[in-house]
C-alpha cells in the first residue's frame, strides 16, 4: 500500500505555504485600505528631503503650466562661427585610422575560416596530451573518428560497387 503513494514534494509544499501567506497579506492590505477610507487614499503624500520639515511644498497642480516652452539665454559665445568650416585633416593617418591595404582584405577573409583562439590554452594542451585523469587524449579521439570515417567511406564504396555490378548484369 505504501509503495504506490508518492512522496510529498517539499518545494511544492513550500510554494503552497508562501502563496497562502501572500493571499493573507493581500487580504490584510485590502482591509487596511478600506479602513483608511477614500480621503487618505486620494490625498497625495509629498515629502522632500531638500527642505526642512516645518516648510511644506505647494500642492500638486497649483502652479500653472505655460503653453509654450521657456528658453533661457546663456552668456557664453558659440564654440564655432556658423560660417567657419571644420579643418580637414591632411591624411587618414592623422585620424588614427589605418589605411586600407591590398593584403588586408585577404587576411580578413582568411581569418574568417580559422577557428577562434582558445580561451584557455593550458587546458587545450592538457586535453591534447591526455594529462587529465580519466579523459582520453584528443589524439586518440581524432584517430578513432578518422578510422570510423574511413570505414564508412569504404563501406559506401563497396555498396555502390555492388549496386552498379547488379545493374550492369541485368
Amino acid at each position: 500500500m505504501g509503495l504506490s503513494r508518492k512522496k510529498p514534494d517539499p518545494i511544492s509544499e513550500r510554494a503552497r505555504d508562501l502563496n497562502s501567506q501572500i493571499a493573507a497579506l493581500e487580504e490584510q492590505i485590502r482591509r487596511l485600505n478600506e479602513q483608511a477610507g477614500p480621503a487618505e487614499a486620494e490625498k497625495p503624500r509629498l515629502r522632500s528631503t531638500a527642505r526642512p520639515h516645518h516648510q511644506t511644498s505647494p500642492a500638486v497642480g497649483t502652479t500653472p503650466h505655460p503653453t509654450e516652452p521657456i528658453f533661457e539665454e546663456f552668456g557664453h559665445p558659440p564654440l564655432r562661427r556658423p560660417d567657419q568650416t571644420p579643418p580637414k585633416p591632411e591624411s587618414v593617418r592623422e585620424l588614427g585610422v589605418r589605411k586600407p591595404g591590398g593584403t588586408g582584405f585577404f587576411k580578413r577573409v582568411k581569418n574568417q575560416f580559422r577557428p577562434p583562439p582558445a580561451s584557455n590554452p593550458k587546458l587545450v594542451s592538457y586535453l591534447a596530451a591526455g594529462s587529465i585523469q580519466g579523459l582520453r587524449p584528443l589524439r586518440y579521439e581524432k584517430r578513432v573518428a578518422r578510422n570510423r570515417f574511413i570505414f564508412l567511406v569504404v563501406a559506401l564504396l563497396l555498396l555502390l560497387w555492388g549496386i552498379i555490378t547488379v545493374l550492369v548484369q541485368y
